[in-house]
């Protein structure tokens, strides 16, 4: 029997075999995935399909499930990949197949993004869906080249326009005449095409030729390029220049402004491209840091983590943690691996007994702290050598550790360092195998094309596996690009390699890794 529900104010129809589903109208911002809402974020995260456009930051793809369903459905100036009625047919199949669609696209999906239109289907078709905003690049790209649209000494008005019009429009509905009269500020979007036409026609209608202008492309990303000048000679220093689309210009007296308050493309790793090779789920803590401090981020993730070959065992292991005198964690993926199944069974963190705790580096610690546990023993130097070094010069603090019983949980292919060193000194150790590391064969985002086409500057490796697994890709490593190296382990890996890292972290955490890679950089 068909039946009714009310979703977001509208009244939906059910036939018999249609599950209820739902579309979600997302505004991916202007390109710095930062800038994205937490709305939007926890959508993506848990989407069943993603509906996504060549302005979205592809690393957003990365943070979708590993059952999610990516659609690519690009739109930039000719070149579409699906026509606008057949996006909006697919969202509407979609939803009536009871998906939880997300419709990723670039800057706020109202502000010249056809997001109207794609509302209108899906409301004619009796889909339910929700408009999530996002930051549009009229207000984030001037920001980002340090230009304010409004400012109290120039200006209290902006005006945003669309140098790019539906061609089968009969008449176009752009008033340049009014743009070149209206004061304050004007941005306009998607217009590089047609720069020049449109610069001269506002200064036929009365746009002082003088006027401050600027174009910024690929705005608030590590790869923005800034040209400023006139209405008048922009459009010559942009060809000269070579900046294409994704652009926005911006005209009016605030431009003046970028020589006082350019902040972004003075960071000290602005224009600098490094490829981020940690898991999926690990890559965003050194990707943001990198960000932040101006870089353009490459996320190519060569290995994910998988369960162990041996569950049982592992299960066993954790089930009878209580029984040890010490836990010793040499990886966050080991904390969190193991926290998961000791939860499975267990529904109290004091379960664990009165087991005191080894960690090797801050990462790690910060994993277990998460957990309200706090670290006994941690290495100055955050290597397996290190944590055996530890033990040995803590014994006035700790005691012997002779006949101490250890459970070390580890990955798969660990070395054995540590089980070595412990048993040397008299310990029983026992090993917790929690995790495997795989090459990651996925390329959702698809780096591996970008780095075949554009290369990079750096390339960061946060172990073996990671470089490992990079170099079984076949990808060409571009000339004067360097290897970054976390710690002396993985430089001893990537040497045996043929590719001995030119910057070595002094610290071997991300701390560290990011200092070695600020040094490298001169700054």
């Amino acid at each position: 029997m068909a039946g009714f529900v009310i979703a977001r104010g509208l009244f939906v129809r059910l036939n018999d075999n249609m599950q209820q589903g739902i579309v979600y109208l997302l505004g991916a911002g202007p390109g710095d995935p930062g800038l994205i809402t937490v709305r939007g974020r926890e959508l993506v995260e848990t989407a069943e399909v993603l509906v996504y456009d060549a302005l979205s930051s592809a690393e957003m793809l990365n943070w979708a499930p590993v059952f999610c369903e990516r659609i690519f459905v690009g739109k930039r100036a000719s070149r579409h990949a699906l026509p606008q009625e057949e996006i909006n047919a697919l969202l509407v199949k979609l939803a009536r197949h009871g998906k939880k669609v997300v419709r990723l696209k670039g800057g706020d999906p109202y502000v010249f993004g056809r997001g109207g239109e794609e509302a209108e289907a899906l409301n004619a078709a009796g889909v339910a869906f929700e408009v999530v905003p996002g930051i549009t690049s009229a207000i984030a790209g001037p920001a980002y080249a340090g230009i304010p649209v409004t400012h109290r000494r120039h200006c209290t008005q902006f005006t945003v326009f669309t140098g790019h019009e539906d061609v089968n429009k009969k008449e176009s509905s752009l008033d340049l005449k009014g743009i070149a009269e209206a004061q304050g500020t004007k941005v306009m979007l998607m217009g590089m095409q047609k720069l020049e036409e449109i610069c001269k026609a506002l200064i036929g209608y009365g746009q002082t030729p003088s006027t401050p202008a600027a174009a910024i492309q690929w705005a608030t990303t590590g790869r923005q390029r800034t040209v400023a000048g006139t209405v008048e000679t922009l459009p010559g220093k942009v060809l000269k220049a070579g900046l294409g689309a994704p652009s926005v210009v911006v005209i009016g007296d605030v431009v003046e402004e970028r020589v006082h308050l350019d902040w972004f493309e003075r960071l000290p790793l602005f224009g600098k491209r490094i490829v981020v090779t940690r898991t999926r789920a690990q890559a965003g803590e050194l990707s943001s840091r990198l960000r932040r401090l101006g870089a353009e981020v490459l996320e190519m993730p060569t290995i994910r983590i998988a369960p162990p070959t041996d569950k049982r065992e592992f299960a066993e292991a954790v089930v009878h943690a209580h029984t040890y005198d010490w836990l010793v964690f040499s990886s966050p993926n080991g904390v969190e691996r193991f926290f998961q199944a000791f939860f499975a069974v267990y529904k109290d963190i004091r379960s664990i007994g009165g087991a005191r705790i080894a960690a090797i580096g801050p990462g790690t610690e910060a994993k277990l702290r998460e957990y309200g546990l706090a670290v006994d023993i941690m290495p100055k130097k955050y290597v397996a050598e290190g944590l055996v070094k530890a033990f040995k010069d803590a014994r006035e603090e700790i005691g012997t550790i002779e006949h101490s019983t250890f459970l070390w949980v580890r990955g798969e292919d660990a070395r054995r360092v540590i089980y070595d060193g412990l048993m040397s000194m008299g310990a029983i150790v026992d090993e917790c195998v929690a995790y495997k590391t795989e090459p990651e064969t996925d390329d959702v985002a698809g780096a591996q094309a970008v780095f075949r086409e554009t290369g990079a500057d750096i390339v960061t490796f946060t172990s073996s596996s990671t470089a490992e697994n990079f170099f079984k890709l076949g990808l060409p490593w571009p000339a004067g690009c360097k290897a970054a190296s976390i710690g002396p382990v993985t430089t001893d890996t990537l040497k045996e390699l043929g590719h001995p890292p030119a910057i070595k972290a002094r610290e071997h955490d991300i701390n560290g890794l990011v200092e070695a890679i600020l040094k490298a950089c001169g700054k």
